[in-house]
């Protein structure tokens, strides 16, 4: 399986080096490389494009916005040299990030998941593409079916699955929500969101999930309350 790519980056030298590497790989098809996003934006609403390379900190628009605003369902591989920007780049949900300076080795192993993930993803046209969660020093993917519930814990969130081990992650509830399906879940607290089909009972401003006992915020009653009835 071949990969159609652009690579997106206002620093020259790095698109070479991600050029160089493509020419390694023989399931990467390198289509063109920009060091102008707009150009860039231009060329994907005109031609298909699998995978994306693209550096989060340019100038012009950050590499967030531009893949927030392309139509197509390409995946993205974000490069930056600035490693506090992990986490918004995988609450898009990004097959990796690479910090600068990798490694081929490194660069190799992110093409290789890019690969796999659209394998997949063609393989199970039906089945909704698994969410991508940075876990330690890894990537957990996890299908929204198996999400319970999710629980703030200041900086972190705490991902209950069906007969699973919890997931801690670094990001926000805000970020979870952009990536969950919207007619799904629904946030009944300040600290928790729930899988509308895993509600086992509602009574007292509570609600329980596999024995779990989940406050309903003030704030957020009447917006829950509407889509549970509706179920």
């Amino acid at each position: 399986m071949t990969l159609q790519t652009i690579a997106i980056d206002d620093e020259l030298p790095a698109l070479k080096l991600i050029q160089n590497f493509c020419a390694k790989v023989d399931f990467i098809q390198l289509q063109k490389t920009f060091n102008v996003p707009e150009e860039a934006l231009r060329y994907i609403t005109k031609y298909p494009v699998d995978l994306l390379f693209l550096d989060i900190n340019m100038p012009s628009v950050s590499g967030i916005d531009l893949y927030r605003s392309i139509q197509q369902q390409a995946l993205v591989i974000f490069t930056t040299a600035h490693s506090e920007y992990a986490v918004e780049g995988f609450n898009l949900n990004a097959v990796d990030y690479l910090l600068k300076p990798f490694t081929f080795d490194r660069f190799l192993q992110a093409v290789q998941k890019a690969q796999h993930v659209k394998r997949f993803n063609q393989s199970h046209p039906n089945t909704p593409s698994p969410l991508i969660f940075r876990v330690d020093y890894g990537l957990t993917r996890v299908q929204a079916s198996d999400i319970l519930f999710v629980e703030g814990l200041d900086d972190y969130l705490k991902i209950h699955l069906y007969q699973q081990a919890p997931l801690i992650v670094r990001m926000t509830m805000k970020g979870l929500l952009e990536k969950l399906p919207p007619q799904s879940f629904i946030r009944v607290h300040r600290s928790y969101i729930v899988a509308m089909d895993r509600i086992e009972q509602v009574r007292n401003k509570t609600i329980l999930i596999t024995g779990s006992e989940i406050p309903i915020g003030s704030s957020y009653e009447d917006a829950f309350l509407s889509q549970f009835r509706r179920l």
